[in-house]
C-alpha cells in the first residue's frame, strides 16, 4: 500500500510553539536519519490521527510530500495525550532503498477455526505475539505477515522461526531465542478433567 501525506517546515520550535499549532489543528513531528540533519515538520492533525489508526501506516514505507520535495520515510514513534484522542509529536526515520530497516510488521492469522486443535481438540487459540520485528530492504518490506494454523494440533506451538517470511525479510530475535508466537490452551473442561483423573 502507498501511504503520501502532505507537511511543511516548521520554523518555531520548543514547548510553547508546539502547543499553538496543536490549537491550531497541526501536529508537530521530526524527520531524522540518513545524511541529512533532522528536520521539524508540522502536519494536519485529522490527517495524521486516521492515518495512525490504520495497520499498514506502522509498517509501511510512506511518503512525504515536505513543501513539493518528497522523502521516503517510517514510523517510529508517536506520542499521545494521557487521555485526550490527541497526536502530540510524530517522529519519522528516513529510509533509503539500500539500505537494510528494522521494523515491527503486524501478524495476520487465518484458519485458527479450521485447525485440528480447534475442531478435535476443543481448544483455544492463544497469539502471544502480534507481530515480529524483522530487518530487510525498504523495497522489501512486508505489510504484514500471514500465519496459516491450520495444521496446528491440540499440543502444539508455534514459534517465531517456524513462520515462513517473505522473500528478503529475516527475523530480529533480541536474544531471547525463539520466542512463542501461538499456543493453544485447553478447554476448561478438558483441564479440569485431567486434574481430576491425576487425583484419583
Amino acid at each position: 500500500m502507498q501511504i503520501e501525506f502532505k507537511a511543511s517546515l516548521r520554523a518555531e520550535q520548543g514547548s510553547s510553539a508546539s502547543r499553538r499549532l496543536r490549537r491550531a489543528g497541526q501536529v508537530p513531528g521530526i524527520i531524522y536519519g540518513g545524511d541529512a540533519p533532522a528536520t521539524p515538520i508540522t502536519m494536519d492533525h485529522n490527517e495524521m490521527f486516521h492515518l495512525l489508526s490504520k495497520e499498514a501506516f506502522h509498517a509501511s514505507v510512506l511518503t512525504i510530500d515536505l513543501d513539493g520535495a518528497k522523502q521516503t520515510v517510517v514510523l517510529r514513534d508517536s506520542q499521545w495525550h494521557a487521555y485526550k484522542p490527541q497526536v502530540l509529536h510524530i517522529d519519522f526515520q528516513r529510509v533509503d532503498a539500500t539500505h537494510k530497516i528494522h521494523l515491527k510488521v503486524p501478524l495476520h492469522f487465518i484458519n485458527g477455526e479450521n485447525s485440528p486443535a480447534v475442531k478435535l481438540g476443543g481448544g483455544m487459540i492463544s497469539h502471544v505475539l502480534n507481530e515480529l520485528d524483522v530487518r530487510c530492504l525498504p523495497g522489501d518490506l512486508p505489510e504484514f505477515i500471514e500465519v496459516d494454523l491450520g495444521a496446528l494440533e491440540a499440543d502444539q506451538s508455534i514459534h517465531a522461526s517456524q513462520i515462513k517470511l517473505p522473500k528478503g525479510v529475516e527475523l530480529v530475535t533480541h536474544g531471547e531465542g525463539d520466542p512463542v508466537v501461538v499456543t493453544v490452551l485447553k478447554a476448561k473442561g478438558e483441564a479440569a478433567a485431567e486434574d481430576s483423573n491425576a487425583e484419583g
